[in-house]
């Protein structure tokens, strides 16, 4: 399977689970209270959200995959050593274990902040500035806005409190 078809079938998939979510998971298997005073509140809010998003990126896909080049050089090239893969799935499993371990510690936005940007290492990233520039600037950006916006609560550590 080259990189046009790929795309062409992962954008394809998506938009058939943002349509399976739209017009049948989320109105059965989410329940709303009719009374909540902000829609952002809404425990149907962010399911619909995403379902959204997932359609749009798979339409995405879909369209530039049908522009794309047509290769024949093959997706799933074969790894030279394949005990990498074992190596970085126990990295994964000891940084998720050190997530856990720090989050009531330094708190959910700061744990945050450095297991994303050691899962980005982890994976060896092409672009590692806007991988840091996301790993410290959307956990921030979600606690200003669940903190700040939406009213929730976010689990702060014992040694470092957030505003």
């Amino acid at each position: 399977m080259n990189n046009r078809t790929l795309q062409v079938h992962l954008g394809i998939g998506a938009c058939l689970v943002g349509l399976f979510l739209i017009l049948y998971g989320i109105p059965n298997w989410v329940s709303s209270p009719s009374n909540v005073p902000k829609i952002i509140l809404s425990p149907l809010f962010w399911p619909y959200t995403i379902a959204g998003l997932t359609g749009l990126v798979g339409l995405g896909l879909i369209v530039f995959g049908r522009g794309a080049d047509d290769d024949d050089i093959p997706v799933n090239d074969p790894i030279e050593d394949p005990g990498t893969g074992v190596v970085r799935l126990a990295a994964m499993a000891v940084l998720m274990m050190v997530t856990f371990w720090a989050m009531p510690r330094i708190g959910m936005v700061w744990a945050s902040m450095g297991a994303f940007a050691a899962l980005a290492f982890l994976v060896r990233t092409r672009h590692p500035k806007i991988a840091l520039t996301c790993a410290v600037l959307v956990p921030l950006v979600l606690y200003a806005f669940f903190a700040h916006v939406a009213s929730v609560a976010i689990p702060q550590g014992n040694y470092v409190r957030l505003p």
